[in-house]
């Protein structure tokens, strides 16, 4: 038996070479003795799962027919009616131990279930991150705790004699800890997007990553991991012809800018600090603001650094859907009205996002403001807005997404309280200011890291 192990598919949408490379590298390996499994955020993010609300998930279903999947956080993007949709409309058995809405499972599917391959059983729930809120959440949905709702699932799955019990995982680093407390002979992963193989104790865990590039193959009873680069394998040419046909009728070529120097769009230029993709966003967002409300009291744009989706670089003539891709959101700039010393502590939470990302990765970028950040102290040394060392008793005005105002996981400080204007929506900012002032960011040193 077998496990083809996919997840957080996300953009890989809006490019369907990518998409149908997935799609054939699953097909060229399945066989009788294959299950493959989805563990969350392949509905969305990206450019065609917004203007589609995530149908466009439904073409890439229906090529490879997954037989069992979990939910990621932004499988919500499009409202809790339009998850309940494409659950119900996809070929695989979709799994959740610890989603509830109003107290019911959601969409009402299963925590667990059995699959026989052979004369072997294994079996499978599904566990999904309660610390990150979807944009689409209307408050009728819940997470359960995630490790409780475990072993609940694994008590059965083990009741049931199964030969091997497989989490289906979009905790993200939450992993480690449903693989050291749960019975659990597989965790396969999601959430976070680095690439992920290691086994904790008895248990193997693995995380393909996001954007589709990487499929897992995990051997069972051995456990043995298998990397495949789907850009190594065969295409599925039906389905990228698919795929071409949705971009085309979304109409979203127009040309809004030009880049003369590639900005790439890396992990590395969304988690490590200032890069010229943050600061483009984060410039952005103080322009809108600036000039909707003034500069007094000062303004100051925040982007946080898993908003921004990873890609190919921005380069030569660059389109309105290039701009979408980056935040793919249907969710409106917002300023709010801060103290000094509130701002000064959401600088600081640009280094303390717990269980998300890596120990040392930075999860803010900013415009108007210079940061200094030492990760050995775990302590913010410095921040300035327009070159002024902030004042804790005065005023400050910061232009950020409207999510990040709802939830209090990345940046716990800011509430909804704090709004004073709702602007355009994120990627319309962009393209405005892609227009009017053009695409030509730089490095400012905004950020500075120390001890890392």
């Amino acid at each position: 038996m077998r496990l083809l192990h996919y997840s957080d598919i996300e953009n890989a949408h809006d490019d369907p070479v990518a998409i149908a490379n997935l799609a054939g590298t699953i097909e060229s390996l399945r066989d009788d003795r294959t299950l493959v499994c989805g563990t969350g955020d392949d509905v969305a993010p990206g450019v065609l799962p917004l203007v589609s609300k995530g149908a466009i998930a439904l073409e890439f279903f229906e090529a490879v027919s997954p037989d069992v999947e979990t939910f990621g956080n932004h499988d919500f993007d499009f409202g809790l009616e339009r998850a309940a949709e494409i659950v119900h409309r996809s070929p695989q058995r979709w799994l959740s131990a610890n989603v509830r809405r109003i107290g019911e499972p959601f969409a009402g599917v299963d925590p667990w279930c059995v699959e026989r391959v052979g004369d072997r059983t294994v079996g499978f729930f599904g566990v999904t991150d309660p610390t990150t809120p979807s944009i689409g959440d209307d408050g009728d949905l819940t997470f359960a705790d995630p490790v409780a709702a475990a072993r609940e699932a694994i008590e059965a799955l083990r009741e049931r004699g199964v030969d091997h019990v497989v989490a289906l995982s979009h905790l993200g680093r939450g992993d480690d800890r449903l693989a050291a407390t749960c019975d659990v002979d597989i965790v396969l992963g999601g959430h976070v997007h680095s690439e992920r193989i290691e086994r904790i104790g008895e248990t193997v865990l693995t995380r393909p990553g996001s954007g589709g590039g990487t499929l897992l193959e995990i051997d069972l009873p051995t456990g043995e991991v298998t990397r495949h680069d789907v850009t190594d394998g065969p295409i599925d040419a039906d389905l990228a012809a698919r795929y071409r046909d949705r971009l085309a009728e979304a109409n979203l070529d127009t040309v809004v800018g030009h880049v003369s120097e590639p900005i790439a769009r890396t992990d590395a230029e969304a988690f490590r600090g200032e890069s010229r993709v943050g600061n483009f966003v984060s410039d952005a967002y103080r322009w809108a603001a600036m000039k909707a409300l003034g500069t007094d009291p000062p303004v100051v744009g925040l982007q946080n650094s898993g908003g921004i989706r990873t890609g190919p670089p921005l380069s030569g003539a660059v389109t309105a859907a290039d701009l979408i891709s980056l935040v793919p959101f249907d969710e409106p700039l917002v300023v709010a009205e801060l103290a000094g010393s509130e701002l000064r502590s959401v600088f600081a939470e640009a280094a303390d996002t717990p269980g998300f990302g890596e120990a040392d990765w930075w999860h803010a970028h900013v415009s108007g403001a210079e940061l200094r950040y030492d990760h050995a102290d775990g302590r913010l040394c410095g921040a300035t807005v327009d070159g002024t060392p902030i004042d804790d008793t005065d005023t400050y005005r910061l232009a950020a997404s409207g999510f990040l105002l709802s939830t209090d996981v990345e940046f716990p400080t800011l509430t909804r309280d704090h709004i004073v204007e709702r602007l355009d929506i994120q990627y319309e900012v962009l393209i405005e200011y892609a227009d009017v002032v053009g695409i030509d960011p730089t490095l400012e040193e905004r950020i500075v890291r120390t001890g890392v």
